[in-house]
């Protein structure tokens, strides 16, 4: 009980040294349990959220199929389920725009892609429709309204029976912009008013399980050559799914990276802080021990103090955590995603492994800190050390230097070299702070470059993405364009050592100036009719040069699984959504026909670009349309769907590393309380004391700044290196311009401590502090 007192006592002798420690510990159970809830509740709800409403395997596209051929190719092996429905694309108009609607025809007894209704009801008769709630709340929309709708050039009214969400439309597009698109579903009844008649234009299947959902897309296609069929795309490519699951596989990485880097700064901190603080209790161990106390109970006795901060911390942490980090993240994934009744709650488990690593390193810290000094006896510990033996320090070897120096700075000089190992302690602390803090300002400016690199890339002012099947007729274009140029996208597969990775291959014209293209030191490249432009990201991957022949198989089930070998022409730098770039006298070389199923046009003027958007609004061959203004929506969407996990991080980092200076300078106070006595005595006023310790911790932070700067390159590429795939790629060079704010913050953190240190060196009771037992 009375040891139990005494770390009471240490406690509150140096409470700004333990709050320091707590908020080292709390800043990585913050972090570990916020990104921990995200990752797993993520995760297991789109599990059970995709099981639950039977997300389909494969959707096949058709002009026109009937109820029958439908039945028919529900024969074939391996398919468990298949539905039809009718698919088109709608506008609804309003005060100053248009927004459009993707309709979906809900089968009579639907198992697949079921609609999770918020509101209302599935529509039961003919004019009823199932508006997307999203969608319905940025319109004002409620059950029972009638909205109009205006496709095939014909407008229909419809009555709204329910609000919804569905599996297939998690991500609707890019932005998740509910005010410029939205989903709707209708009853079978209603098709034959929109078609004049009734067939089915999509198919969805749901694959038995063990199957492959290829040979059944395979058998399928070829089953289907007395129909009209146009394409297929599997679950895994499409974009909702995708999108999911790269967010889902880099918060699982985020969680492990983040708070690893955080933990291990912690168990540094951690270690040297309590190897230090047993070293200056020296004299306290040696009274223990004359008193009789067991060296087992002096062990556990300072074992207690980073139990009691871990503890506290990890509780402090994780507690901020679910009032701070899980509302923001609910209120991020809400903006990203339409995922009905998701609901990001901490685990009490979270906590635990806050709790054990940073006991873990503190017990050991402790154990291998104390372990020296209770082989010793009583009498031995209760002296001091002896003092080390001066030697001249290489600055006094050079003639004429030393003498020119002011006492105040040979004390500074010689306490540093005297201590040498006490120097280079407190440089780790601040070493691991300012590593810490150009990771944390590194990884938010490549936040940055990936957002700002979408407007450098893509410069047209219109993007036209046609039906699947369709282009617009070139000669009948409207005036005022001043540019164009036509795209096509193909699924492929990258074939590389018995591994396959799904990309996209989009063939455009060699003189396409509306998009440009970078290598990694950012200078322009451009297409040539000899080979291909592979992203970064699957180069770094995959350990793919210029020069290389790589693999790439065709996944359209029309080009039948078709590989070619292609020449790596360039490598270039994509930071989101990266694809293979090839021409089409390129493509052609492999036998390869080239369909435009985009259009790149760049208009004179604004005005211009008024009337030709409002033509190609008219045209009904082209399904989606952007703009440059899509392009900065975008931009700002990545920009805010992210930057709060890495403000965040930042602002953990600034908080761990004033943690680490401000506890490493108490402690160094802490264990020269003799010699500042001294000072004190000998007549030298309280600021001049600050100021020598301040000047130390200066050149101490200077020596650090400079180690850290080689180191935080390595780090920063490790951070980066785990947080990038294929699918995402994030600059991995860090600008000079991000060093020097880390330098300037670490110095400017380094003279706050000095300042709440102040009062520390006023306290200092010389009468005590100079008391030698002899």
């Amino acid at each position: 009980m009375k040891l139990f007192l005494k770390l009471l006592r240490d406690i509150k002798q140096s409470a700004g040294q333990f709050f320091a420690f707590v908020l080292v510990i709390a800043v990585g159970a913050f972090f570990y349990s916020g990104l921990v809830t995200l990752s797993d509740n993520l995760s297991a709800y789109t599990k059970v959220y995709f099981k639950e409403h039977n997300l389909s395997d494969l959707n096949v596209y058709f002009s026109q199929i009937s109820k029958q051929d439908v039945a028919n190719l529900s024969e074939i092996e391996g398919i468990n389920i298949i539905e039809g429905r009718y698919t088109f694309d709608a506008t609804q108009s309003f005060k100053d725009y248009q927004a459009s609607l993707k309709i979906h025809s809900i089968p009579e007894k639907n198992e697949i892609n079921t609609p999770t209704v918020i509101e209302g009801s599935i529509p039961s008769k003919k004019g009823e429709i199932l508006l997307d709630s999203h969608y319905a709340n940025e319109h004002h929309n409620r059950v029972g309204d009638e909205i109009s709708i205006r496709t095939n050039e014909k407008n229909f009214k419809l009555t709204i029976s329910g609000l919804c969400e569905n599996v297939e439309h998690a991500k609707k597009n890019e932005i998740q912009d509910h005010k410029a698109f939205g989903v709707a579903y209708i009853g079978e009844e209603t098709i034959p008013e929109i078609l004049d008649g009734f067939s089915y234009n999509e198919i969805m299947i749901d694959a038995k399980e063990g199957y492959d959902i290829d040979k059944i897309g395979k058998e399928i296609e070829v089953q289907s050559k007395q129909l009209t069929y146009l394409n297929q795309i599997s679950k895994e490519r499409t974009f909702s799914y995708s999108q999911l699951n790269a967010t889902i596989h880099n918060n699982k990485l985020m969680s492990k990276v983040i708070p690893l880097v955080l933990f291990l700064i912690e168990a540094i901190i951690l270690f040297l802080t309590m190897s230090r603080m047993i070293d200056s209790q020296r004299n306290q161990v040696g009274i223990m021990k004359a008193l009789g106390v067991k060296n087992r109970s002096i062990m556990l006795h300072y074992m207690g103090y980073p139990i009691l901060v871990s503890i506290v911390g990890s509780i402090i942490g994780c507690a901020i955590s679910a009032f701070v980090f899980v509302p923001l993240v609910s209120q991020s994934n809400a903006k990203a995603y339409s995922l009905p009744g998701i609901q990001f709650s901490l685990s009490v488990y979270s906590i635990i492994p806050p709790i054990v690593f940073s006991c873990a390193f503190g017990m050991l810290s402790c154990y291998l800190s104390g372990r020296s000094i209770l082989k010793e006896h009583a009498s031995q510990t209760l002296r001091p050390k002896p003092p080390k033996t001066m030697k001249k320090i290489f600055i006094e070897r050079i003639p004429g230097i030393w003498s020119h120096i002011s006492y105040s700075y040979k004390l500074i000089l010689r306490n540093i070299f005297l201590n040498k190992q006490k120097a280079l302690a407190s440089s780790i602390g601040v070493v691991v702070s300012t590593v810490l803090l150009i990771t944390a300002f590194g990884t938010q400016t490549a936040l940055l470059r990936v957002a700002n690199q979408i407007e450098d890339v893509f410069t047209y002012d219109l993007r036209l993405d046609y039906k699947t099947g369709k282009s617009s007729d070139p000669f009948k274009l409207p005036a005022g364009i001043k540019n164009k140029y036509d795209l096509s996208t193909f699924p492929v597969e990258l074939v590389k050592d018995d591994e396959n990775e799904n990309a996209t291959l989009v063939v455009t014209e060699k003189e396409n100036n509306l998009i440009h293209f970078f290598d990694e030191n950012d200078n322009r490249i451009s297409l040539e009719n000899n080979g291909v432009l592979v992203p970064k990201s699957y180069a770094d991957k995959y350990h793919i040069r210029e020069g290389d022949i790589i693999k790439l198989m065709f996944s359209a089930p029309e080009l039948k699984n078709k590989s070619v070998d292609m020449k790596v022409l360039k490598v270039s730098t994509q930071y989101s959504n990266p694809s293979f770039y090839a021409t089409p006298a390129y493509l052609k070389s492999f036998d390869i026909d080239y369909s435009p199923t985009s259009l790149l046009v760049e208009a004179n003027s604004r005005a211009d670009l008024i009337s030709i958007r409002n033509f190609f609004e008219l045209d009904p061959h082209v399904d989606t349309i952007a703009d440059r203004t899509d392009l900065k929506k975008s931009a700002q969407y990545i920009l805010k769907q992210n930057s709060f996990v890495f403000i965040m991080f930042i602002i953990c980092a600034v908080i761990l590393s004033f943690g680490a200076i401000y506890t490493i300078s108490s402690i160094n106070i802490y264990e020269r309380n003799r010699e500042l006595a001294t000072l004190k005595v000998l007549g030298y006023q309280k600021n001049k004391i600050n100021r020598l310790i301040f000047f130390e911790n200066i050149i101490l932070t200077a020596f650090a700044v400079i180690v850290a700067l080689p180191i935080s390159g390595y780090m920063y590429a490790i951070v980066v290196k785990a947080l990038s795939s294929t699918h995402q790629q994030i600059p991995d060079k860090l600008n000079i311009f991000i060093m020097l704010v880390s330098i300037i913050l670490s110095f400017l953190l380094t003279i706050l401590s000095n300042l709440l240190l102040r009062r520390k060196v006023t306290k200092i009771n010389m009468i005590e502090s100079l008391k030698s037992i002899e």
